[in-house]
């Protein structure tokens, strides 16, 4: 059996509880949530579902949370985190790692916090955030944009927030924004059915990728793709009497040029 090997990373918090410096024993829980739910994106921001293991643990010196994960993951963030300090901005990082790292960065203002990160191929802090530094995804490289997708409803509701899920092949499962009047008139069963959905969103104008939390609903198109043999079959017997006349390879040789294959 092949045993992977298994690099570390750090994430010093230094603050204050009150007048007390941070120490582990009263640091809130609900601080140590919003790192971890923000670590699987820094570190698998795609392929989450065939990803390693990542285990945790929280150490003294004010707060260490430590992260490990195979070596070559390590190597990748490490990286990652020298280009976004060299840079000072996140503008170049895949959306999930983006965001992740702006949630870290909103957290350092809320609370006064500063994040010291690092990994066990370093000995120095590679990334320090706090409440003086900026990294926030530039909001003009963000446009509107009009996007279709296609898929399985597989959910319809929400207590806070009225949104419809859609399973989709190429996007994953997408929770697209409604509002609470379009479900209430709906009067058939929406749920397990193939649509197509029309939305507004978000998308990155340098790179074409999308912002799949800022869908919103414009309209549920009814999507029963059906292969029709007849129709087929007629547009290739229009194309045959288009072509009744024509020569295949003088048409090719003309089409060429002087180009030898």
């Amino acid at each position: 059996m092949k045993v992977e090997k298994i690099g570390e990373i750090e994430i010093r918090v230094v603050g204050k509880s009150g007048n007390d410096e941070l120490s582990p024993e009263n640091y809130d829980i609900k601080h140590i949530a919003a790192i971890l739910q923000n670590v699987e994106d820094l570190l698998y921001p795609n392929n989450k579902k065939d990803r390693p293991i990542i285990t945790y643990d929280i150490k003294e010196g004010s707060v260490k949370h430590i992260f490990k994960t195979t070596i070559q993951t390590i190597i990748g963030f490490s990286a990652v985190l020298s280009q976004v300090q060299s840079n000072n901005s996140i503008d170049f990082l895949e959306l999930k790692t983006a965001r992740a790292l702006e949630n870290i960065q909103n957290l350092s203002r809320q609370k006064n916090y500063e994040f010291q990160i690092k990994t066990s191929l370093k000995e120095d802090y590679e990334l320090v955030i706090n409440p003086s530094t900026k990294f926030f995804r530039t909001e003009n490289i963000w446009a509107d944009a009009e996007l279709y997708f296609y898929g399985i409803l597989k959910d319809a509701g929400g207590k806070s927030k009225a949104n419809i899920h859609l399973d989709t092949d190429d996007y994953g499962y997408l929770s697209i924004e409604t509002g609470e009047e379009f479900l209430k008139q709906r009067e058939e069963n929406l749920l397990y059915k193939t649509f197509g959905v029309r939305v507004k969103g978000k998308q990155n104008i340098d790179t074409g990728e999308i912002d799949t939390k800022s869908l919103k609903l414009l309209e549920l198109i009814n999507y029963s793709p059906k292969f029709d043999s007849d129709y087929l079959n007629s547009l290739i017997q229009k194309a045959k009497k288009n072509w009744k006349e024509i020569n295949p390879d003088e048409w090719l040789l003309n089409l060429r040029g002087n180009y030898e294959a």
